[in-house]
């Protein structure tokens, strides 16, 4: 796809329409001497070389990748115009966007009826679920794992709720035997289960708790910001197959979060929150004397905590899904493809003899650690310090990875045969997200062999 061919069109486009409201004089407040934006542009594209090469598949650190062109040419189109998705007055045609994808990412994960819409980040969409299961319970807390997103337990202090961490079993998801003991005492009035874990990539037993939701009364809500779209390969055939039974319970869920900027190849400021029950829309009624005022129906505003919203993000989202809706057939194949990636690298490192799988993973996360001699968390834990600082700074080959901390009873439960002569260990973590990483994992693993065994 030539990206400036189309980059070209959206500018032009937006001076047809623009022309046709007639012409006015440009004040001089706002000019700018071509020579001098000259000299600014190159600074900023100089400036901006101060970065990892997060589009290239030796980069595997963190959840970082591009966004797909289509999303760069449909932001681009509408913020040219820079509407706001607060009101059908600042932003009609992306309001409509707004809804259509939305209404996507519902049929996605199998609501029947919804309310939602985009926010500006997962972060707030878990703000907004948090805050309806606060008016929902307003004398009950918020339990999720101790795996879960930093976020609900900042969110739980900034609403005013008691947090409630429940312990992980061994492969880092929510131990539904803790939570009940948890449900027991009546202080907990919604779940928080995630499905990818921001660090291993864990889906959590959604199916299983649905069974604890209708024992003790609680609600459910799903924190799919990173894993979300990976419902689409929930049965499939082949390594990239999911077990249906977690994804095809969020359905019967009352709330989920999903990030379209991580797998939904959107540009950054792009999360949604959706709610099974519209009723719970009544939590957000207010008044605005200045906007609502050119049409009698619900306004986006009307249904979020933020203000005013990049209507641009609403356009960049609609674009992808026109070309790559959210089916198996479409955005599925790209998470199909990173998939496969994880699934063959595990492989090849349960062979290796200089690196060692810490769990197999769910998703497109890749943890592991290099093999040692003695083999113990200090010396685990400075190996992989090395290599990943090895790895960023070589000139000729470089790779980009990232670290996770584990304490050592994590570790232990996973590896009993390590010496803990530490409370825990940095690892490897690898984020797969990118399908190109499909072609170029086997070097990827040959360059960590290499690293490890240096």
């Amino acid at each position: 796809m030539d990206l400036s061919y189309w980059l070209d069109r959206a500018v032009t486009a937006n001076e047809n329409w623009s022309s046709s409201f007639g012409p006015y004089p440009e004040h001089p407040s706002l000019g700018v001497d071509t020579q001098r934006f000259g000299t600014a542009f190159e600074d900023l594209t100089e400036r901006l070389k101060d970065n990892y090469p997060f589009f290239h598949p030796r980069y595997a650190g963190q959840m970082l990748k591009p966004p797909h062109p289509a999303a760069v040419v449909g932001y681009l189109s509408a913020m040219l115009i820079n509407p706001n998705n607060h009101a059908l007055d600042g932003g009609p045609a992306t309001a409509r966007m707004e809804r259509e994808v939305v209404q996507q990412l519902a049929t996605m994960f199998g609501y029947d009826t919804h309310l939602g819409h985009l926010t500006t980040s997962g972060t707030i969409a878990n703000l907004e679920a948090l805050f309806v299961a606060r008016e929902l319970h307003p004398d009950r807390g918020i339990a999720y794992s101790t795996e879960a997103h930093y976020t609900h337990g900042r969110m739980c202090k900034v609403l005013g709720m008691e947090g409630h961490p429940v312990p992980v079993d061994h492969q880092g998801r929510m131990d539904l035997d803790a939570l009940e003991e948890l449900l027991r005492t009546g202080r907990v009035g919604t779940v928080v289960l995630t499905a990818g874990t921001t660090a291993l990539g864990a889906v959590e037993p959604i199916h299983e708790a649905l069974e604890l939701r209708e024992r003790y009364g609680v609600r459910i809500h799903v924190d799919a910001a990173y894993g979300g779209f990976f419902t689409l390969l929930a049965g499939a055939d082949g390594p990239e197959g999911l077990p249906e039974a977690p994804w095809r319970a969020i359905a019967q869920c009352d709330s989920i979060v999903i990030d379209p900027h991580k797998h939904g190849l959107q540009p950054y400021g792009c999360g949604a929150v959706l709610f099974r029950d519209p009723s719970v829309g009544r939590f957000y009624l207010h008044d605005s004397p200045y906007t609502y005022f050119t049409s009698e129906e619900l306004h986006l505003g009307e249904i979020s905590l933020e203000c005013s919203r990049a209507g641009a993000a609403a356009a960049g989202l609609w674009l992808t899904f026109q070309l790559l809706p959210p089916t198996f057939e479409g955005l599925g194949q790209a998470l199909a493809a990173g998939r496969r990636a994880a699934a063959r690298w595990s492989r090849l490192i349960e062979e290796s003899d200089f690196l060692e799988l810490y769990q197999p993973p769910d998703l497109d996360i890749v943890t592991y650690f290099p093999v040692t001699r003695p083999s113990s968390f200090s010396q685990i834990d400075a190996a992989s310090a090395r290599i990943m600082q090895t790895g960023m700074t070589d000139a000729e080959d470089p790779v980009f990875l990232s670290t996770l901390r584990v304490g050592a009873q994590a570790m232990d439960a996973r590896h009993p045969k390590i010496t803990a002569d530490a409370d825990g260990a940095r690892i490897l973590r690898s984020v797969l997200m990118k399908p190109e990483s499909e072609y170029y994992v086997d070097h990827l693993h040959a360059r960590l062999e290499d690293l490890a065994r240096s």
